[in-house]
């Protein structure tokens, strides 16, 4: 086990190095901010005015959970096209010849992964903070909110991990996470779900980032999040047990042919 957690450490080290030295942690951290800059002082006003009945600011505590949300659904391409990399650049072969933990190369990637999108959301929520973002939550919700948000940047991961060893290239391992960056606009991140169409509402209220969404507004907002947290730490152990299985089937099949 301390060989793993030191093999682990290593891992992770290279993953951190590596994003340092190619600036992927930009995209982390660039993508959650242009999007709250954008639906707070372009589409603020309006949206402020039809949802909350007031101002950008108020939409501002609407949407930034919203923000939240996406800023997770983008980790996940950053993960699967550095495991592709690491996939179809040869260095698998060289770690198979290495006394190295099997389970640290991809953990190294989970953690990783982890530590910039947190990177990512301490600085979209402090900008929000500048913005005039307020909230009468107590440091207990706020923390349970944390140990959310931390929780599906887990699952996600380990289904990044999943999708980028199933990739062939680079090229496919960036294409195929889009669709969970997409997941949070087609739910009540950004907008209530009744103001959908009967066909997108049933779909926005079925699909796993309105629950996210529900959960994470109550914590940041200081009011109990009820049956939607049940559903949100539901959906978190589905996709982490699928991402984490499927992850290492695929570890193991494409290292023996590395």
């Amino acid at each position: 086990m301390s060989a793993a957690l030191a093999d682990t450490g290593t891992m992770l080290r290279r993953n951190l190095v590596r994003a340092l030295r190619s600036g992927y942690w930009i995209y982390v951290v660039a993508i959650p901010i242009v999007i709250l800059l954008l639906f707070v002082f372009v589409l603020g006003e309006t949206l402020g005015a039809g949802i909350t009945g007031g101002d950008r600011t108020d939409y501002l505590v609407y949407v930034l959970p919203g923000i939240v949300l996406l800023a997770i659904a983008a980790g996940p391409q950053l993960t699967a096209i550095t495991v592709a990399q690491d996939m179809t650049e040869g260095i698998i072969a060289r770690f198979r010849t290495m006394d190295i933990s099997r389970g640290a190369v991809l953990w190294g990637h989970v953690v990783a992964n982890g530590l910039q999108q947190f990177l990512g959301l301490v600085v979209v929520v402090g900008l929000s903070l500048l913005l005039g973002y307020r909230s009468d939550a107590s440091a207990l919700s706020w923390l349970s909110a944390a140990g959310v948000a931390a929780v599906l940047i887990l699952a996600f991961s380990w289904l990044a991990v999943a999708l980028g060893s199933v990739s062939k290239n680079i090229e496919s391992a960036s294409n195929l996470p889009m669709p969970i960056m997409f997941l949070p606009f087609f739910g009540s991140s950004f907008v209530p779900t009744e103001s959908m169409p009967g066909w997108l509402q049933w779909f926005a209220d079925h699909q796993p980032f309105t629950p996210f969404t529900e959960t994470m507004r109550a914590l940041m907002e200081g009011t109990s999040p009820g049956a939607s947290l049940w559903a949100t730490v539901a959906w978190a152990v589905v996709i982490g047990i699928v991402g984490y299985v499927w992850a290492r089937v695929q570890y193991e099949r494409r290292s023996l042919r590395a």
